[in-house]
């Protein structure tokens, strides 16, 4: 098990009631894995998990990225613009 840092910004916060929070995850866990995780913990999360942005330790992540140990988490909700 290691620990992740996972940071949720704008309407992101708002659905979870949350702006970090610490959570152990298995060694071997994937993004995509933490939103499954995160629906979980969140139910209000579910339907627009897929469509967040996820970065990682500053960069983008996608759902097949391995998280390394202390990782920092970020999710954004989908941006539009015009």
């Amino acid at each position: 098990m290691k620990q992740v840092t996972i940071l949720f910004f704008a309407t992101l916060r708002d659905m979870t009631g949350e702006r970090r929070i610490m959570k152990m995850i298995p060694d071997d866990m994937l993004i995509a894995g933490l939103k499954d995780v995160l629906i979980e913990e969140f139910p209000r999360l579910k339907d627009i998990i897929n469509s967040v942005i996820v970065s990682m330790n500053h960069e983008f992540a996608f759902n097949d990225a391995p998280i390394p140990s202390d990782a920092e988490i970020a999710l954004f909700p989908p941006v539009s613009g015009g």
